[in-house]
């Protein structure tokens, strides 16, 4: 493991503002809206060639009752347990709180290394800011400005100085990546929670309480895998407030770096409009895909209900009529082993290749069985196929005439690629291109 750095603090002091500036990324929602982030959210970055792991917490409220706060509270202590240093971000332009205050009595009790920081001194005429945290009676108070940079540099110069020095095995497999997509309050979060073992994210009966991408790197079976909780993604209708429409906006971003989508639906509910439409959204990115029914202990079942319910999802979401479906209760874990089984064999086919002359002897057999349209009534050969990439794979067929290649004959090709050549649980893409141009990059 990578030594790790928590940002803590009340919220709406800048964490996330800071968690992105320090990752050189927008992985984080940042708006100016205390309670924002929620979950840990964790990233890599690297200061003076030693590279760490950064955790943003959710804000801390150490005094409340309110179940949200609690939990977020619970979040950061765990934060502040896996972290080798701290940083303890404060309003400079509010100045020190009583929240403060007992946020600095926790840490205190840490034998972790503390660094105290007035964020939001914007320019240096605000640097006197940062001396009424003083009353705090440490030695050193950080004076940065998150969003402009100010500061920075010195903080971490000081920060990686005291981590300790961990060698990094570098990644020998790559990660297979696996994003949880769905509506609100589907299960996404009790899913994950469930397969890691621990409480990894928020679990919170209100929809809506994942906002931020949380990414979780684990082992299972010698496989690699990194599994990403994302907000629930909500009809355009529905999303009303500013903070919303940027979860869905990292919801759907996570589809783009994703290799496979378990796309959980309510057994109880059923396929809806905004099923069809997430699914689709997994769909036309090129992620392979998995239909999990979750709530399946809540379902009165006889001999014909699973049938009767996976050939809903089957007429409801034809277009992933290539993606297996599977029956799973997140609360008690039922059929979560089988689940793991599918993403592996998904992943094989959604990384396989296929050899050129393999290809091409299937390619003749498809278009003897059925040939390709006419153009201008003469025919409209096949001459070549090869596969150029994977993720999903995709194949390129050189052909007289492209755009006379209908809909319905590529549909015919994908299924054929898709029963005989063994890919049958992935998308596949195919691209047409005139033969000319197939003879234009030989002579290249």
């Amino acid at each position: 493991m990578k030594p790790v750095v928590a940002i803590v603090g009340r919220p709406n002091v800048g964490k996330s503002t800071l968690f992105n500036r320090l990752s050189e990324t927008r992985k984080v929602i940042v708006i100016d809206q205390p309670g924002a982030t929620r979950d840990r959210n964790y990233t890599d970055s690297n200061w003076n060639g030693k590279t760490f792991m950064i955790i943003d917490t959710g804000g801390f409220e150490p005094v409340t009752s309110e179940k949200m706060f609690v939990q977020m509270r619970e979040q950061t202590n765990l934060a502040i347990e896996e972290a080798d240093a701290i940083i303890f971000l404060m309003d400079g332009q509010e100045g020190l709180t009583p929240s403060d205050t007992e946020i600095t009595d926790l840490l205190r009790k840490t034998k972790k290394p503390v660094f105290y920081v007035a964020n939001k001194i914007d320019n240096l005429r605000q640097e006197n800011l940062a001396f009424d945290f003083y009353r705090l009676g440490v030695d050193k108070i950080y004076s940065i400005s998150s969003q402009h940079g100010l500061g920075v540099g010195d903080l971490l110069d000081d920060v990686v100085e005291h981590l300790p020095e961990i060698p990094v095995e570098e990644e020998t497999e790559e990660r297979i990546r696996i994003a949880v997509i769905g509506k609100p309050n589907v299960g996404k979060s009790s899913l994950i929670n469930k397969i890691l073992g621990y409480e990894r994210t928020i679990v919170n009966p209100t929809p809506g309480t994942t906002r931020d991408s949380v990414d979780t790197a684990f082992d299972l079976n010698n496989r690699k895998y990194l599994l990403i909780d994302t907000a629930g993604i909500r009809k355009k209708s529905k999303v009303s407030l500013k903070l919303e429409r940027y979860s869905v906006i990292e919801a759907i971003k996570t589809l783009d770096r994703c290799d496979i989508a378990l796309i959980m639906i309510d057994a109880q509910e059923g396929v809806t409009e905004q099923d069809t439409k997430i699914a689709g959204l997994a769909y036309e990115r090129g992620a392979a895909c998995i239909v999990i029914l979750n709530k399946w202990d809540l379902i009165e079942k006889d001999n014909s209900t699973i049938g009767i319910h996976v050939n809903h999802v089957k007429d409801s979401l034809k277009y992933l009529d290539f993606a297996p479906i599977i029956t799973v209760s997140a609360l008690s874990g039922q059929r979560l082993t089988k689940v793991f089984d599918l993403i592996d064999n998904v992943y094989d086919q959604y990384t396989k290749r296929v050899s050129t002359s393999l290809l091409n002897t299937k390619l003749a057999e498809f278009t003897e069985r059925l040939s390709p349209p006419r153009y201008r009534n003469r025919p409209n050969k096949i001459n070549y196929a090869t596969q150029i990439s994977v993720k999903p794979p995709t194949f390129v067929f050189f052909v007289r005439e492209a755009k006379a290649v209908y809909f319905s004959y590529e549909r015919y090709l994908a299924n054929r690629i898709h029963e005989e050549l063994g890919f049958e649980n992935t998308p596949v893409r195919l691209i047409f291109r005139k033969k000319r141009q197939a003879a234009e990059r030989g002579k290249n």
